[in-house]
């Protein structure tokens, strides 16, 4: 469990190291250039490994049984949650709509997390990437203000989003189940 928590601490420290320390990580750019994007990503990437590593590695503590119909809005909220998270990069008029697709859709994907696993690591790990995501977006709507909604996009643009969503909803479901628990109602 202490690699899971480690993990955590960097990926929250990491992500919210220019917002809550925005003097340091401009010092930290003027000094080092581009390269401290390099160390941001080198700790994520570190923080990534060690969630992984501790969540699979934790003992299996229960704290709450998951509800049966749980796995069928989890996986409803996964396929939203990717179509969200693929909203911020697309061409799609819908990317207007919306501040924060990227981290809404985490924060999708970390609750519906919460339906299917009672465990005490998924706790920790969903719960804390939840909080996290919840408060970022604040953070970040504090720290810039003055927002401009995406301009433009194309029905094509949509369409794209649509099709790559599925086919990156079944390519992480079959990796889930190829690593871990089949994701999918049998």
């Amino acid at each position: 469990m202490t690699l899971l928590i480690l993990g955590l601490i960097l990926w929250i420290g990491a992500h919210m190291f220019k917002r809550l320390a925005p003097g340091g990580r401009a010092a930290m750019q003027e000094k080092m250039g581009d390269a401290s994007k390099g160390v941001v990503a080198g700790v994520l990437v570190l923080s990534v490994v060690l969630m992984v590593l501790g969540y699979r590695w934790a003992e299996f503590i229960p704290v709450y049984d998951p509800p049966m119909w749980g796995v069928h809005l989890n996986n409803l909220g996964m396929l939203i949650a990717v179509g969200l998270f693929g909203l911020g990069s697309s061409k799609s008029p819908l990317r207007a709509k919306m501040r924060h697709p990227m981290l809404t859709g985490f924060a999708l994907w970390a609750a519906v997390h919460l339906l299917v696993n009672g465990d005490l690591a998924s706790v920790i790990l969903f719960g804390a990437l939840l909080i996290w995501a919840l408060v970022e977006i604040p953070l970040i709507n504090r720290a810039v203000p003055d927002y401009t909604p995406y301009q433009g996009g194309t029905t094509a643009g949509t369409i794209r989003l649509v099709v790559i969503t599925v086919v990156v909803y079944l390519v992480i479901g079959l990796i889930h189940g190829w690593l871990g628990p089949w994701p999918f109602p049998q």
